[in-house]
């Protein structure tokens, strides 16, 4: 298994217009109906299940994707120290494909980060589609 990671000096994306940034949530919808929109969607066999906590984290942040005033998808950050932020999940509901929101999201993520100070957005395991974006690097053995 490879992991892989943007150099988000690397990357020059723009934040998307309609997309707040939550640091804590009271409750786990609208989430998890994004979530089960997206794994059914995407026809996963097998997921791991939300959990509150993970929204009411201090070192994640949520962000929350509107469309027409309607929230149509988010995404879970975890911010490690100064430098390092993970993106653990993503979830879309697809009801409007053109809005790209896969690959929108992540763009948006990179800009906010990288205007922060961040140095580097972890992916989890290497995938295709990663490899498209700006700054992307393959992890190497410790």
């Amino acid at each position: 298994m490879k992991f892989c990671r943007l150099n988000l000096s690397k990357t020059f994306y723009e934040e998307y217009p309609e997309v707040a940034r939550l640091t804590w949530a009271s409750s786990i919808e609208p989430f998890n109906q994004i979530y089960k929109d997206y794994c059914r969607y995407k026809q996963f066999s097998s997921v791991m299940p939300l959990f509150l906590s993970q929204f009411q984290d201090n070192a994640n942040d949520i962000h929350v994707y509107y469309h027409n005033e309607q929230v149509v998808a988010w995404s879970l950050c975890r911010r490690y120290d100064e430098y390092n932020v993970e993106s653990l999940q993503f979830a879309w509901n697809y009801e409007t494909p053109e809005l790209e929101l896969g690959r929108r999201s992540l763009e948006h993520e990179c800009a906010y980060y990288k205007a922060r100070g961040y140095k580097y957005l972890y992916l989890g395991e290497s995938a295709n589609y990663k490899a498209l974006f700006d700054g992307y690097e393959i992890l190497g053995p410790i």
